[in-house]
């Protein structure tokens, strides 16, 4: 069995700065691609960031660019996701979720939640004024 458990959520000032992780269990992904996605109370579920299985492809929502930063973790199946100058428009639940046997990646992939086979549960992103 597979879970995808997000933590590093809380509440923060805005300006502030989070650090999620992404921690796979139950398998080992060998080719895995892992997307970070988010909801605010009454909003749709939007993409925000994605990397590949070499960590070598990033992707990013135009809103987060240059604020947020994903990563592998170097020997672990652990993805991050630096949040840096967070305002309350990053207020959010924040879900990781992941892309098993990856054949080939796009941004235009990424993007799509039907793209992905796993998700986590999410982690409470709150920041204030």
């Amino acid at each position: 069995q597979v879970h995808l458990v997000e933590s590093g959520g809380g509440l923060v000032q805005a300006g502030d700065s989070l650090k999620l992780s992404c921690a796979p269990s139950g398998i080992s992904f060998s080719r895995s691609a892992v997307g970070w996605f988010r909801q605010a109370p009454g909003k749709e579920r939007e993409f925000v960031a994605a990397i590949d299985w070499t960590g070598g492809l990033t992707y990013y929502e135009d809103s987060v660019k240059g604020r947020f930063t994903i990563s592998r973790e170097n020997g672990k199946s652990t993805v991050n996701l630096q949040m840096n100058g967070l305002n309350p428009d990053d207020t959010a639940v924040y879900y990781c979720a992941a892309k098993q046997d990856m054949i080939v990646i796009a941004e235009a992939l990424v993007m799509r939640e039907s793209w992905y086979d796993y998700w986590g549960q999410g982690t409470q992103v709150t920041v204030s004024s």
